[in-house]
Order: C-alpha cells, then structure tokens, then sequence
C-alpha cells in the first residue's frame, strides 16, 4: 500500500484537492492519502516548507510527498522529483527544498521531463500524480526525469549573523492558527551564536528578556487565578526547535494573538541582541 501526503494552498472549496486524490485513486487502488494541509497562504513557498519540514520525519520512510504550491510550469519554475532523508518530494523547483534539505542533502534529484507526453494545464493533478505513482510501483526517478545536482536556494529564510557575532537578524517565516510568529532563528543557531551570553530579543517595539521552552513556563502555578496570564507575551523555541514570538493561552477571537496584538506581519524583522562581543582566544606564544 502507498502512502501519499498533500500540501497544497488549494483550500477545500474548490474541486481541486478532490479531483487530485480521484486521480490518485484511479492509478494506485490501494493508495493511503494523507493531507497534511491545504491551507498554505496562497504561493508561499517558506510558509510550506516550514510545514513540511516539520511534518514530513514523523510519516514512515518511503512516503511519497506531493507538493502543490505555487506549482506552474515555467522556464523559471521546473518541476522536480527527489530522494531525501529516506522520503520521496515530488514538487515545483522554487526554493522551498532549500529550507527542508537545510540539514540533510538529497540522495537523487531528477528534473521531471514527462510533460511532453501529458498535456496539462494543471500539473499536480497530471504530473505530479502520474510520477508519484511510478514511485509507488518502484519505479526508478531516472525513467521520469534527467538528473540533476542543484536545486533553487531561498536566500531570505537564512538569518544574517553580523561580523561581531553580537546581532542574529532573522525574520517572520509562519503565523500559526493561533496567530504565534515563528521565525527562522533556530535553537541551534542561538547557542552557537551566543555562547552562554546575555541578550535580548526585539520585535518591533516589543523585548523579551528571556526564552522559554514551553508556554506555561510564564506561569507561577503557586497562585489562584492562573487566568491573569492569559494574554501574557512571551518568547518561546518551539517544538520545531525555532524561535516564536507567542501569547499565553493565544485566541485570535478573545485575548488575540501575537500577529495581531504585536502588529507583526510575514517576513517583519526579529532580531537576536547578545550584550558582550566574544573575545578571541588567546594562544601564547612559546
């Protein structure tokens, strides 16, 4: 039985998931389809890859990962088919595997070159399916596509580090349901960067003094009201090891949440601050 994911920003409204998981269905029978989401904000390729990434490790290894977004065929947008970490992506070469493959490089990228023999005004129900089940019959990704060794980078989801080490300039890449902002500073770039040191984090005219790595950390559970916490601002590394700039108990509908009570916005600067430039060490001389 294969296994097949779908990222999409098709929405449900329209016909086009359904008319993608028909086409599955009537290749691959057996087929188990599972949408990871279909509500990507409409051709934002670091919004899907941060919900990719993060979602793709826990599916087991060989699952055939179809991406649909931003997904029209130009001389400036390809289409590619690749093995990495174990899993198949079958999606449009825009840069968002420069996010996911950060890490852990493909084992096999192939240009997909079967366009010719499918006409198509809507490749991931044409394309996209048709080589997602060659995959899933064992089919070899060199049949659908001639290899390749590049893949577009996304530039802007990489912070920027100054010469001093003292400031991480990173930025907005997600707003969640609950209207927390999540940046592209990781975990593991802050500790490399700031060894131990002070610092501070700015989001517009807004400083968080410390990290947290849970959200109910803010709270003192020795008290009676622990309501009087809700709405608190905080900072926080998510579960995806990635800063977040969050409210406590976050509702868009009541407390609110940070997009809208801090006035931040996708791709909006949040900067990292460390207090003390790192001395360098000192060799003597024998």
């Amino acid at each position: 039985m294969s296994l097949i994911t779908l990222t999409t920003d098709f929405g449900t409204k329209d016909h086009f998931v359904g008319a993608v998981k028909g086409a599955i269905y009537s290749e691959l029978p057996d087929a188990k389809i599972v949408d990871i989401t279909h509500e990507i904000s409409p051709f934002n390729i670091t919004e899907t890859a941060y919900i990719l990434k993060n979602a793709y490790k826990s599916f087991p290894e060989k699952t055939i990962h179809v991406i649909g977004v931003d997904s029209e065929l130009s001389v400036d947008n390809k289409h590619i088919a690749l093995e990495l970490d174990n899993h198949y992506f079958i999606c449009p070469d825009n840069g968002l595997i420069s996010m996911i493959a950060s890490e852990i490089k493909p084992t096999k990228i192939v240009e997909i070159n079967i366009h010719d023999r499918i006409e198509s005004s809507f490749p991931v129900l044409d394309v996209f399916v048709q080589v997602a089940s060659h995959i899933s019959r064992g089919g070899s990704l060199s049949v659908i596509g001639r290899e390749v060794d590049t893949y577009k980078n996304i530039v802007e989801i990489k912070p920027k580090v100054n010469e001093q080490q003292t400031i991480i300039a990173g930025g907005v890449i997600y707003i969640d349901n609950y209207g927390n902002v999540i940046t592209n500073i990781s975990k593991k770039q802050f500790n490399a960067i700031g060894k131990g040191r002070d610092y501070k984090v700015t989001a517009r005219r807004y400083t968080f003094s410390k990290i947290y790595n849970r959200y109910n950390e803010i709270v003192d559970f020795s008290v009676t009201d622990k309501q009087q916490y809700d709405g608190e601002k905080l900072a926080i590394f998510n579960s995806a090891g990635f800063l977040e700039i969050a409210i406590y108990r976050s509702n868009l509908e009541t407390v609110g949440g940070a997009s809208t009570l801090l006035g931040l916005e996708y791709r909006d600067t949040i900067t990292v601050e460390f207090e003390n430039p790192i001395k360098p060490e000192f060799t003597p001389i024998n």
